[in-house]
């Protein structure tokens, strides 16, 4: 699987006794209608690190089924790489086209920690990898240099990297120093989607989106006007979701999502996993004036 264009990474969620099914079936139908190039399935907006190893095989199982042929990518992360293994097991098992992999942490890793970790998971796979680097969240924070020492492993089709600079002309540096370390085949995709207009026209192979994940469309059209070199018309279009982009500045894109969702009537309250709580009455509101602002009908 050669990963480009809009990933789309959808929320996995909650009720009291576990997965809400019906509406994360709900929300993989709504990508696969859209035409998203790839599906994410639990990345952090997917929860993955707060649930248990049979209610991720459960989730990838239902991805990989309502996916309708759309490449399904299926988080693997955990602390142990014990469980990694586990999970890639199951990812396999459920069909997945790709895993994702986050180094967790509770002790510091080394580089030489996080390199054996992607080498061992990557001896033990048959389909292809992708690195996820998300330092605000997993507080490992790659080199390019390590980046480069792990791309060199077989299984590894992508890199995943954080936002970058709102000037293109260093997202360009950015991504032309990255990509000289690794492999003509491993492309780069970049995360943070305010970000990724700017990362897609500078070289970006594909965009790891959060908010591809309730509003498929809206980012199709932008991953797609970049694709095409109509630059104006990316930037036109990101900054018409500014209002969204500016609520993950300041909430954080796993609340905004899991409200947004919340808003449209495709989940229902209480969707986080505890401890974590969603939006307050402000945030809300500001989500729903948000939407408004875009154009975007809620609960038709």
């Amino acid at each position: 699987m050669k990963v480009t264009g809009l990933s789309a990474f959808p929320l996995t969620p909650l009720t009291e006794t576990g997965i809400d099914e019906s509406a994360f079936e709900g929300i993989i139908g709504r990508l696969v209608s859209a035409g998203v190039d790839s599906i994410g399935a639990l990345g952090s907006t997917g929860s993955y690190a707060y649930l248990e190893r049979s209610e991720r095989a459960r989730v990838a199982a239902i991805a990989v089924e309502r996916a309708d042929g759309v490449p399904v990518i299926v988080g693997v992360g955990a602390l142990g790489t014990r469980q990694v293994l586990r999970n890639v097991e199951d990812a396999q098992n459920a069909g997945a086209a790709a895993v994702l992999l986050a180094p967790m942490t509770y002790q510091p890793l080394t580089d030489d920690e996080v390199f054996g970790l992607y080498e061992e998971v990557s001896a033990n796979l048959s389909v292809p990898l992708v690195v996820y680097d998300n330092p605000g969240t997993t507080r490992v924070n790659f080199s390019d240099e390590l980046h480069g020492r792990i791309a060199q492993l077989k299984a590894v089709a992508s890199i995943k990297i954080p936002p970058v600079s709102a000037d293109p002309a260093e997202v360009t540096a950015r991504v032309a120093a990255l990509r000289a370390l690794v492999p003509g085949h491993v492309t780069i995709g970049i995360s943070g989607d305010g970000a990724a207009a700017n990362g897609l026209l500078s070289g970006c192979d594909a965009w790891y989106s959060v908010m591809a994940g309730i509003l498929p469309e809206q980012c199709l059209a932008i991953t797609r006007a970049a694709a095409s070199g109509e630059a104006a018309r990316a930037r036109s279009l990101s900054t018409a979701m500014e209002p969204l982009w500016a609520l993950i500045a300041r909430y954080g894109s796993f609340r905004v999502a899991s409200a947004v969702a919340e808003d449209l009537g495709l989940v229902k309250p209480g969707n986080l996993p505890r401890p974590v709580k969603g939006l307050d009455e402000t945030g809300r509101k500001a989500v729903s004036n948000a939407l408004d602002e875009m154009g975007v009908s809620t609960r038709a």
